[in-house]
C-alpha cells in the first residue's frame, strides 16, 4: 500500500475507460492508442486499484469540504448564498445555488442530490471492479492492500449515503455501478432504517481492513469508528425526538437507546484505542495581547497546513494547492477585501460573541451593550463603556478561541495582495479600507463587503504570503477527536446521564481555550451537562458545518427561533442596528416542517414515477 499522502486528479478518462475496437488487419491503423487505456489492461494491479480510489475520493469532496455553508441555517454564522468558484476544476457544485438562510433551506439543494449520488457512484465502480476483478485472483501479499481499497471505497459511499439520509430521509439506495439508466429508473426510495443498516455495514468492513494509521487524506480505523458512532448517534437522536416529517419513519425509544450505547462504544474505541490526542496535546499555546496577532492560540493554527495530518483530523479531505485547481478557497469565503481580494461569503453574527466565557470564572461574561461609535452625543464613550460591544476592551479575558475565530474592532490580521503581505490590517466595522492612526501608526483598515455584524472570521484566514484566495492546501476536516470526545459525552449523558470520563473530555476541550473545569452545577444533571455539552459544539466546531445538523436531529429550531406564530428573530450589528430578519416572523408549522427535512428534486420525481415526495412538500 502506497505510503504517501493522497493527490486527489481529475479522473474523467479513468472513470470511462476506453475500449479499444478495431478490424483483424495487420496495420498501423490498428494499433492501440498510446494515449488510452484499454479496459483489459486496467485492474491488474493495486496500483490500478488505488488510482481509481483517488477518482472516488475526487468525486465525494466537493460533497462535504464546505459544509460551513450550511452553518447559515443556524444562528451563529451569516452566509450570504455561495461563492462561484474561480475556474477551480473541483470546488463548488454541489453547494451552488442552495439557500443557505435560516428559514427556508429546504427546497434548493438539487445539486447535492445529484452530487451525492455522483460519489455513490463513484464508489461503487471502485468496490464492483476490484471485488469482482482482483479479490479472487490476489496474492497474499496485495490482498491486504487491495482490501484497503475496498474499505475505503465503502466508507465513502457510507459518508455519501449517510448524508443523504440525514438531508432527505428514506433515498433510493444502489450497491453497484450502474450501466443503463433503465436499471434505477423505477426504484423507489428504501426506507431509512434500511438505508441506515446499510450504511453501518460498509462501516464495519472498512474499520475490519482499514490501517490502524493512513497517509494524509486517506481513511484509518479510527476515522471508520468515529463514522460509524456519529451515525448511531444520529439514529439515537431520530428516534429519541422523532422526525414526524418523515411520515414512513416509526421512532423507538428502546432503538434510541441501544444506538446512544452502540455510538458510545465506537467513540470510546476512538478515545482509547489509538493513542490519539488533540492538537498540541490540547495546550492553549500563546495569545496576544488584545489588537495583536504575532501570537496566536493553537486553536487558530488548528485550521491551517499546520495541522496536515494531525492525529486530531480524523477524517479529511485534502486539496492540492497552488497551481493545481484543487486549491481550497476557505480565504476566498472568509476573509474580505483586504486579504487577497477574497469576498466574505460567511461571517459570524453578533449573537456569536456573548457565547464565548471569561477564563477568569469559566463562566459567561455580562452581555455585550450595543452601541454606535459615531453619534455625536455619545463622543467616545461607546469605546470605552464597560461591555460596550466597540470597546476592544470588552474582549479581555476571553475563551482562547475567540480571538482564534472572529475578529472584533482594533483588532489585526496581516493584509495580503499578490501573494504578498501589506503589513497589519486593523478590523474596525464600517470603516472599509479607511486610514487609522494606531499608537502613532497609520494603517489601512479591513476593506470587506460581506459583515454587517461588526465581526469578521479570523478561523480559516492564512496569515501568510505566497498563496491566492483559491489556491489554500488545508486538508478539511469532516470529523475531529474533539467532536468525537462531544459526541461520546453527548451519548453517555443521554443514557446515564453525566459520567466523569465524558465530564474530563469536555475539560480537556475547555482547557485549549484556557478555560477552567466546568463547574459542579454544570454537571449536576443529564439537562445541565447537555447544555455544556452543547455550548462547547457551539464554540469549538464553530462555522465547520455541524451546528443546523444539531438543530435538526435535537429537534431544536423551535427554541432558537421561536415557535411557528412567534414575532420572529432580528440579527442586529455591535452597533444595535437591525441587519437582518426578522427570521420565522409569523412563520407556519408548515415552515419549520420544511427546515426538518429536504425536498426530493422534483426533475428525479419526473424521471422516476416511484419517488415519492416528503411529507412537507407534496
Amino acid at each position: 500500500m502506497t505510503k504517501h499522502s493522497v493527490k486527489i486528479v481529475t479522473l474523467t478518462a479513468l472513470i470511462g475507460l476506453a475500449f479499444v475496437f478495431g478490424s483483424c488487419r495487420k496495420n498501423l491503423l490498428d494499433q492501440a492508442p498510446t494515449t488510452e487505456l484499454a479496459a483489459t489492461d486496467f485492474w491488474k494491479t493495486e496500483a490500478d486499484a488505488t488510482t481509481a480510489l483517488m477518482g472516488a475520493y475526487a468525486a465525494v469532496r466537493p460533497c462535504f469540504d464546505r459544509d460551513y455553508y450550511f452553518d447559515g441555517q443556524a444562528e451563529y454564522s451569516r452566509v450570504r448564498g455561495t461563492s462561484t468558484t474561480s475556474g477551480n476544476l473541483r470546488l463548488g457544485d454541489a453547494y451552488n445555488g442552495g439557500n443557505y438562510s435560516p428559514s427556508g433551506y429546504g427546497a434548493s439543494f438539487d445539486k447535492m442530490f445529484r452530487y451525492l449520488y455522483g460519489g455513490v457512484d463513484r464508489a461503487n465502480y471502485v468496490i464492483d471492479n476490484v471485488v469482482a476483478k482482483m479479490l479472487p485472483t490476489a496474492s497474499s501479499s496485495s490482498l491486504p492492500g487491495l482490501e484497503t481499497v475496498v474499505g475505503e471505497a465503502k466508507l465513502l459511499r457510507a459518508l455519501c449515503y449517510f448524508r443523504l439520509i440525514t438531508m432527505w430521509g428514506d433515498v433510493q439506495y444502489i450497491s453497484h455501478v450502474v450501466n443503463d439508466n433503465g436499471e434505477v429508473i423505477t426504484l423507489p426510495r428504501m426506507p431509512i432504517a434500511q438505508v441506515k443498516d446499510s450504511i453501518l455495514a460498509d462501516l464495519t468492513y472498512a474499520i475490519n481492513k482499514l490501517p490502524v494509521k493512513a497517509s494524509l487524506g486517506r481513511a484509518s480505523k479510527p476515522a471508520a469508528l468515529a463514522l460509524r458512532g456519529k451515525v448511531q448517534l444520529y439514529w439515537a437522536c431520530w428516534n429519541r425526538f422523532g422526525w414526524p416529517e418523515l411520515d414512513t419513519f416509526t421512532p423507538r425509544a428502546s432503538a434510541a437507546d441501544s444506538a446512544y450505547k452502540a455510538a458510545a462504544s465506537d467513540f470510546k474505541s476512538v478515545i482509547a484505542d489509538f493513542g490519539l490526542t488533540l492538537y498540541k496535546n490540547g495546550d492553549p499555546g500563546e495569545i496576544d495581547d488584545l489588537g495583536k496577532c504575532d501570537k496566536l492560540p493553537n486553536y487558530y493554527y488548528l485550521f491551517t497546513p499546520k495541522a496536515n495530518g494531525d492525529p486530531e483530523m480524523l477524517l479529511v479531505f485534502t486539496h492540492g494547492g497552488t497551481g493545481t485547481s484543487q486549491g481550497e478557497e476557505l480565504m476566498r469565503d472568509f476573509a474580505g477585501r483586504s486579504h487577497e481580494g477574497s469576498q466574505c461569503w460567511t461571517s459570524p453574527r453578533y449573537e456569536i460573541a456573548d457565547r464565548y466565557q471569561l477564563i477568569t470564572t469559566g463562566d459567561f461574561a455580562p452581555k455585550l451593550i450595543q452601541m454606535n461609535p459615531t453619534v455625536p452625543a455619545t463622543g467616545n464613550v461607546a469605546r470605552t463603556t464597560p461591555n460596550s460591544a466597540v470597546n476592544p476592551a470588552s474582549y479581555a479575558n476571553r475563551d482562547y478561541r475567540m480571538k482564534a475565530s472572529i475578529q472584533w474592532d482594533y483588532e489585526t490580521s496581516i493584509g495580503l495582495a499578490s501573494l504578498a503581505s501589506t503589513g497589519y490590517c486593523p478590523f474596525i466595522y464600517q470603516t472599509w479600507a479607511g486610514r487609522v492612526t494606531i499608537g502613532g501608526v497609520t494603517y489601512t483598515t479591513y476593506n470587506t463587503d460581506g459583515c454587517n455584524s461588526g465581526y469578521v472570521y479570523r478561523k480559516f484566514v492564512r496569515n501568510y504570503p505566497g498563496q491566492g484566495r483559491s489556491d489554500g492546501d488545508f486538508a478539511w476536516p469532516v470529523i475531529r477527536l474533539a467532536d468525537v470526545y462531544l459526541m461520546y459525552a453527548e451519548a453517555t449523558n443521554a443514557v446515564n446521564g453525566p459520567q466523569p470520563d465524558a465530564i474530563a473530555l469536555v475539560n480537556t476541550i475547555r482547557r485549549r481555550a484556557a478555560l477552567p473545569a466546568l463547574a459542579a452545577s454544570k454537571t449536576a444533571d443529564a439537562t445541565s451537562f447537555f447544555n455544556a455539552i452543547e455550548q462547547e459544539r457551539i464554540i469549538e466546531l464553530l462555522a465547520e458545518g455541524h451546528r443546523s445538523f444539531d438543530l435538526r436531529r435535537w429537534r431544536a429550531l423551535e427554541r432558537v427561533w421561536g415557535p411557528p406564530g412567534s414575532t420572529g428573530v432580528r440579527r442586529q450589528d455591535t452597533w444595535g442596528a437591525n441587519t437582518d430578519g426578522p427570521y420565522y416572523q409569523n412563520a407556519s408549522q408548515l415552515t419549520y416542517q420544511q427546515n426538518y427535512i429536504f425536498r426530493i428534486p422534483p426533475a428525479e420525481r419526473d424521471r422516476n414515477p416511484n419517488l415519492t415526495q416528503n411529507l412537507p412538500w407534496r
